[in-house]
């Protein structure tokens, strides 16, 4: 995917999209989505929702706040309530969403696969689902806990993932989108995105250059666990300098210990495995990140994958210019499919006015 430069801030916005508005998207999102599938197919459509710029625009032509961190579990709602009773005749179901509904992922794509609308391995799809909230939550600690988690699926088994974590502290939003035909290993740059307004220090374990940092950390969670937090020990009498990003005093040696004794048992082959284990949360991977470090000298990545923001520009000029070349190739494309689908003539001229006043 090639980088789009330029920025649109993406604040958390509380609240729900108004009924009036949500049941407009819930129609327009349902005819769009047809003549997607029609007309490029259900895999084809699954590309389009893993390009951030292509989401956002869709999320515009919906009519939702292009500036609003509620435009990504809206957009995705009102597709999973779309698309509920089409999902036979165009090949493509969605699963998840917001808060407690996203945890029921798992259950909804074995009811898919039950129901025989899905002709793929459901155990390897529920994997997928729960190792990109899993990499996204654990492996890189970018600071935004995950609220959001949408699957979308199609009948073959292509999958995608959209979900989104939030920052309380800063009020901001980050997307993180999956394309599964381009994860090659889910624990090394596996993302087809992650879009955010605001970069940070973060403790990034998927980057490629934290590769042997990976396997240092599998080897030492297959440790007897008396040893390692024996070595923790000592770390945790150092005095580390100010800007290291991998903190002592945010680990718990007491549980650290409990946990390593569950990898212990387990016996993780790799990094990924070693991610799977139940109860491997974020201190226990910056614990033996530090470890990896310090005992070994393999350092683990501390570079932001953020590639690219929301890239529309504003129609004042802040934070740059729209780039309307850009911005019309989406709405002839739009206009294109629209027209084609079965609404309303009143819903498909609000679609497009909304987008042409920019």
């Amino acid at each position: 995917m090639n980088a789009r430069k330029g920025i649109a801030h993406l604040p958390l916005h509380g609240g729900k999209a108004p009924r009036w508005l949500f049941d407009r998207m819930k129609l327009l999102s349902r005819e769009i989505s047809r003549v997607m599938c029609y007309e490029v197919g259900a895999e084809e459509y699954l590309k389009r929702l893993s390009d951030p710029f292509w989401f956002q625009t869709f999320g515009c032509v919906l009519g939702f706040d292009w500036h609003s961190s509620g435009l990504t579990t809206t957009v995705c709602g009102a597709l999973k309530e779309g698309l509920k009773d089409l999902g036979k005749e165009l090949g493509i179901f969605v699963c998840g969403g917001k808060g407690a509904t996203s945890r029921k992922t798992p259950f909804e794509i074995e009811s898919f696969a039950e129901k025989r609308l899905i002709e793929a391995d459901a155990e390897k799809l529920k994997y997928a689902s729960r190792m990109s909230a899993k990499v996204d939550n654990t492996a890189l600690q970018d600071g935004y806990q995950l609220y959001h988690h949408t699957f979308i699926v199609t009948r073959k088994g292509k999958w995608l993932v959209v979900q989104q974590g939030m920052n309380q502290d800063t009020c901001w939003a980050r997307r993180y989108h999956w394309l599964g035909e381009s994860v090659k290993d889910f624990v090394c740059e596996p993302h087809e995105a992650v879009c955010c307004d605001h970069t940070g220090r973060v403790l990034n374990m998927i980057a490629r250059e934290s590769g042997l940092a990976r396997e240092s950390c599998s080897a030492l969670s297959k440790e007897n666990p008396e040893r390692v937090t024996g070595e923790y020990a000592k770390i945790e009498t150092l005095r580390l300098a100010r800007r290291h990003d991998v903190r002592v005093k945010d680990i718990s040696s007491k549980n650290l210990k409990k946990i390593l004794i569950r990898t212990y048992e387990s016996s993780p082959g790799n990094f990924e495995e070693l991610l799977g284990v139940a109860g491997v949360g974020p201190g226990t991977i910056r614990a033996l990140a530090l470890m990896s470090e310090l005992i070994y000298g393999r350092k683990p990545s501390f570079k932001d994958p953020v590639r690219f923001s929301f890239a529309h520009g504003g129609k004042d000029g802040h934070p740059y210019p729209v780039n309307r070349t850009r911005y019309d190739a989406s709405i002839k494309f739009l206009r294109s499919a629209v027209s084609k689908a079965k609404i309303g003539q009143t819903e498909r001229i609000k679609a497009f006015r909304r987008l042409e006043r920019f």
